[in-house]
């Protein structure tokens, strides 16, 4: 094996460094099943349009490791995040209709909503749905909806947005929500009188032809082309089963499609809003896209190969350049698959890659190495630089977990354990409900009354702090519990903190602030 990378540093890089153009079907085919390999990925699927035509489309691998159904153009994926875009277009074509405005205020529409502080509840405004800069933290709230076993309704969450704590003043920082954009795509509903996931089908994909596709897995027609979503647990790859938003929670990450229906809506987006044979027809107005295309909420640049001198976030797209040409761009996550959308408008340039693994890493390699070809940049190997990135930050990761693995088994060893009755009760936090903390086999269960999926054994660390490590171990977000105690030395309340530092920011254990609940 290491002859054979030798043989590929020795000969192959120089050649590559010798060529500057657009990679070849064939050399993507290379490209992703090398990526596929080296990041363990069972599927993936690539598809790249240029100058208003489809140039690549193609699945890889398999749909599933249990059945071995091969992956196609017409396979269907959660393409998470990537369909916070088409919220965006939503409300777009209901400005184009006059419907409402971007800078409406949001208890326009809907009195009820109300964040932190009565400044902000009021002056919020349609813009500050779609542009992550609410004042609230990274992914605030989002143990709403993650796991998807949680069952908050869209009304619920509303509610609760008033109990999530401030972390940064109103419009000054970039910080990614998802709650935000399901309150727009309840606007949608109460201007429109139908459903986000109706909207979007009707008004979006039924025009453009995306006859495979829905806003939601549940709504999908047909389920015998579906990707079952993937994960490495202890190193060894196991499903994870389809990943599923319920109603009212779609608009910010539900959409299931394909690379065939995807390269209607990246043609459309290539050519101002238009689409149909002749581009006869207009999704939404070229003004409306461009707004969704410019600046709204600036995010730090730093030092990078394409030298990028801004970074910004649109309405429903990540913006940048890439040495002066501009990319519109978004990922999406969901349990067990990523995805991304790249967007190259001068270069009429669209590269989609859905993938049913949750390693960003593969995504990136592909689109990047494909972008660099049509925008001229020296060729460099993106799987050896990205999976090196990734196996660093692993051995990192790995060794934290020894470490507190080490602790716990020192102290059961010891045989010395607090008494449990002290820290055994219900607990509850504003925005996620209940929590039940109970002895089982001699160690404390946590288990949470509206997200299931929260549950596993907590063991003692030390201190007044213990580790739940959860049942589900795909979840990859086991979590320090710390418990504050009164005057006889029971437990009064805890707050939480994930123990990784790669736990997906969706896990927003930080946010919560339990206390005890004595009837």
């Amino acid at each position: 094996m290491r002859k054979l990378y030798l043989l590929f540093y020795l000969v192959v890089l120089p050649c590559l460094a010798a060529i500057s153009q657009p990679l070849s079907s064939v050399e993507i085919d290379r490209l992703a099943e090398r990526t596929m390999k080296t990041f363990n990925v069972p599927g993936i699927a690539v598809l790249v349009v240029k100058d208003g035509a489809v140039v690549h489309s193609k699945g890889y691998g398999v749909s599933s490791i249990k059945t071995g159904k091969p992956v196609d153009e017409n396979t269907l994926f959660g393409i998470a995040s990537n369909s916070k875009a088409f919220t965006a277009a939503t409300l777009a074509i209901l400005v184009d209709e006059k419907k409402l405005s971007w800078d409406d205020k949001v208890i326009k529409y809907i009195p009820e909503f109300r964040l932190y502080n009565s400044y902000v509840t009021e002056d919020f405004t349609i813009r500050d749905l779609l542009t992550h800069r609410s004042g609230l933290g990274l992914g605030a709230g989002d143990l709403m909806i993650w796991p998807d076993s949680a069952n908050f309704t869209i009304n619920e969450i509303i509610y609760n947005l008033r109990f999530l704590k401030q972390v940064s003043p109103f419009r000054t920082k970039y910080d990614y929500d998802n709650l935000l954009y399901m309150v727009a795509g309840e606007v949608v509903t109460r201007v429109s009188g139908m459903s986000w996931e109706s909207f979007v089908e009707q008004r979006i994909m039924k025009p453009l032809g995306m006859n495979r596709s829905a806003a939601q897995y549940s709504r999908l027609k047909d389920k015998t082309n579906v990707i079952m979503g993937h994960c490495e647990v202890d190193g060894k790859l196991q499903e994870t089963g389809h990943s599923e938003m319920q109603i009212g929670q779609c608009s910010a990450g539900g959409i299931y499609s394909s690379i065939n229906d995807l390269s209607k809506w990246v043609m459309c987006q290539l050519n101002n809003g238009k689409y149909g044979v002749n581009s006869e027809k207009q999704l939404f107005s070229e003004a409306a896209q461009q707004e969704m295309w410019s600046p709204q909420t600036i995010i730090p640049v730093g030092k990078n190969k394409y030298n990028s001198h801004f970074r910004a976030y649109g309405l429903g797209w990540d913006l940048t350049d890439l040495k002066g040409t501009k990319q519109v761009m978004h990922t999406g996550g969901l349990g067990g698959m990523v995805t991304q959308v790249t967007l190259l408008p001068e270069l009429k340039l669209g590269i989609v890659v859905l993938t049913n693994q949750e390693v960003g890493a593969a995504f990136s390699a592909i689109s990047n190495a494909i972008k660099d070809g049509y925008l001229g940049f020296q060729p460099e190997d993106w799987v050896v630089k990205l999976d090196t990135l990734r196996i660093k930050s692993l051995k990192e990761d790995e060794k934290l977990s020894v470490k507190i693995s080490a602790e716990i088994d020192k102290v059961i060893a010891s045989g010395v354990q607090p008494d449990l009755k002290l820290y055994a009760g219900n607990y509850a936090d504003n925005w996620l409900g209940k929590v039940s903390i109970t002895e089982r086999d001699g160690k404390l269960w946590f288990q949470a009354d509206r997200s299931p999926k929260l549950n596993g054994t907590m063991y003692f660390y030390k201190g007044n702090t213990f580790v739940v490590k959860w049942t589900l171990r795909e979840m990859k977000a086991d979590a320090f519990v710390s418990f504050n105690l009164d005057a006889e030395g029971k437990a009064k309340g805890f707050t939480m903190k994930a123990v990784s530092p790669l736990t997906d920011f969706s896990f927003d254990f930080h946010d919560l602030d339990f206390r005890i609940v004595t009837d």
